[in-house]
């Protein structure tokens, strides 16, 4: 597509898609090497504190940040497509305002939230978690004002490489906040005095009481983590600026009336607002549902879940009310992997929002029609077989990661909620680059009624299945599943509708189902084949037969996925471009006729 962009610099929807997906990978892996040694340190009760924690952070913070960041990179691309240049900056000078006083607001409507929420929910406890975490949103608003003006001039790198600042900082200082505080606590505890203001008289009530504040400990890195990249957005922006040259500026037609950029911004993000507070409080309802409910069926069935999960409570050393909180922890352990994939499609969305914004303006339908299927086609290729692989070999990766870690006793909870949402990620997956896609197309409205309909009807599951015994907190995967199935089919329908585009189902969809399949497949089988000829090393040792099966099946399995692709000629040239070498590559498979 041609469009004006800053110095000829601006990058494609899929080479910024690349960018993010790099940045994101970075970011997930050092989310895993923190939160697999935050898991051992905290256990899976200190983990269902910070996940709790985190949780009612994150509807505020959604709800914070929702919309502005996208008008400002949607108005962003659109105007610097068009020349209007000094509307640009305005855009940018104008958010930077708008988003302080939003920031402000969020942060103290956190706090002042708190302390309600955590007697409400029966876990006076997360309340230093919340405290600890709250300040971030003002950072986090502050730090996408830079991102979204950038992202509108198509240079996904300063949001990349913030990305990676913010999570090393929570990486470095996490673990050490977390195991200062356990040690201090075990050290008072072994003097014969109080821990955090309470006597104790065993090691497992110490830990119990210890585990909050370890918790909270652990969230206070996440917020060090948004001013360390806040910092390094305003330097960059400082040094190097937007690059427009003054010529460019002259040449720019006369900026509008700021009350009417205002106007403007307001109005796209107003929906955008609503899609969030939609979503983020019927998420907070839900988890607080949850969480009740589960309180409820255990004290209820406190017989029951002992039996039930009786190895995984004597390992775990929990006490008979705080085993709602263990579940809960299990439960959000297995989230991590879903989460990981999810979070990787949505650099497509972000990308999508300034190439179809353009194109829009530029009255482009055959690139619009073409990026639209290009979204739905890579987030396919990268979910399903991710997905996939997940479910068939939940069991292999947890004990890879845990089993030699004292949050073994976790991984028979955990395990068949991770192969579950496994099976499905690829559906919530597309939910939020389809909901991107609206957006940037001028529909902002649509996502909020379907994200209603289908956060209802998550609610209404949740309720009914977790309250379920046999089910307890298994039954939370129903109603996750249900709403995004509504979700995204209705935004499936609206985005054919409002784009006229024709979604080419058979290679966006269908060909990456039926390779993902066969990569699944391949993944089990290897894992299962391997499993009983390498037989060495201890179960608790992390380097014996069964876990390098486990990386054995993963290997094979891509390998198997990757010649899939090509015989089903399921990849294109222009996905094959935005790799490393990318033209070089693609004359090879061009060569051989292995693209679609």
């Amino acid at each position: 597509m041609e469009t004006r962009n800053v110095k000829g610099q601006g990058q494609t929807m899929l080479n910024g898609a690349m960018i993010l997906v790099v940045a994101t990978l970075i970011v997930k892996i050092i989310g895993a090497i923190y939160k697999i040694p935050l898991t051992a340190l905290i256990g899976a009760e200190g983990r269902g504190y910070f996940s709790s924690a985190y949780e009612l952070y994150t509807p505020v913070y959604a709800i914070s940040m929702a919309g502005l960041p996208v008008a400002v990179s949607k108005m962003v691309s659109e105007n610097v497509s068009l020349g209007r240049y000094r509307d640009a900056r305005m855009i940018f000078r104008l958010a930077m305002r708008l988003f302080f006083i939003v920031g402000v607001v969020g942060t103290l409507v956190l706090v002042l939230i708190a302390i309600p929420y955590v007697f409400l929910a029966h876990s006076v406890e997360n309340l230093w978690s919340i405290l600890a975490i709250a300040p971030s949103i003002f950072f986090c608003c502050m730090m996408s004002t830079y991102r979204g003006y950038y992202e509108g001039m198509r240079n996904m790198t300063p949001t990349a490489i913030s990305q990676v600042i913010e999570a090393s900082g929570k990486l470095v200082l996490g673990i050490f906040f977390a195991k200062f505080v356990k040690s201090y606590g075990l050290k008072r505890y072994a003097a014969g005095l109080s821990v955090f203001g309470k006597m104790c008289e065993t090691e497992a009530q110490a830990l119990s009481r210890i585990y909050p504040y370890a918790a909270a400990a652990a969230v206070l890195s996440i917020t060090i983590g948004t001013i360390a990249a806040l910092l390094f957005l305003a330097v960059l922006y400082r040094v190097k600026g937007d690059q427009f040259t003054r010529e460019m500026l002259v040449n720019s037609p006369r900026p509008r009336h700021p009350e009417k950029v205002v106007k403007m911004m307001i109005t796209i993000a107003i929906p955008m607002v609503i899609s969030a507070l939609i979503m983020n409080v019927t998420n907070l309802i839900d988890n607080f549902t949850i969480r009740t409910r589960l309180t409820q069926v255990v004290l209820n069935n406190l017989d029951y879940f002992k039996t039930r999960f009786a190895a995984s409570l004597q390992a775990s050393q929990t006490m008979d009310d705080k085993i709602p909180t263990y579940l809960f922890g299990c439960y959000f352990s297995a989230l991590d992997f879903k989460n990981m994939i999810t979070s990787i499609t949505m650099t497509l969305g972000v990308s999508a929002i300034p190439a179809l914004a353009a194109a829009r303006a530029l009255k482009q339908n055959k690139e619009v029609a073409s990026t639209i299927n290009s979204v739905i086609r890579v987030c396919m290729l990268v979910a399903a077989p991710a997905g996939f692989g997940i479910a068939v070999l939940s069991e292999p990766i947890l004990r890879l990661l845990y089993a030699s870690t004292d949050s073994a006793d976790m991984i028979p909870i955990a395990a068949p909620i991770m192969a579950i949402y496994g099976f499905v990620t690829f559906i919530m997956a597309l939910s939020t680059p389809l909901t991107n896609v609206l957006q940037a197309l001028g529909r902002a409205d649509i996502p909020a009624k379907v994200i209603a309909a289908g956060a209802i009807t998550k609610v209404i599951c949740n309720f009914i299945f977790v309250g379920i015994p046999k089910l307890n907190i298994y039954g939370a995967t129903i109603g996750t599943i249900v709403c995004y199935l509504i979700i995204i089919t209705l935004n499936v329908y609206f985005t054919i509708k409002v784009s006229g585009c024709r979604i080419r189902f058979l290679s966006a969809i269908v060909k990456p189902l039926l390779c993902s399949a066969v990569c699944a497949f391949s993944a089990y089988a290897a894992q299962a084949v391997f499993s009983h000829i390498l037989t060495f090393g201890k179960a608790t040792s992390r380097l014996n037969g069964y876990n390098v099966s486990t990386l054995l099946a993963v290997g094979i399995a891509v390998l198997v996925y990757a010649a899939c692709l090509l015989v089903s000629k399921s990849i294109s040239r222009e996905d094959v471009i935005m790799l490393p070498k990318g033209k070089k590559i693609a004359k090879v498979l061009e060569k051989y006729d292995f693209l679609g």
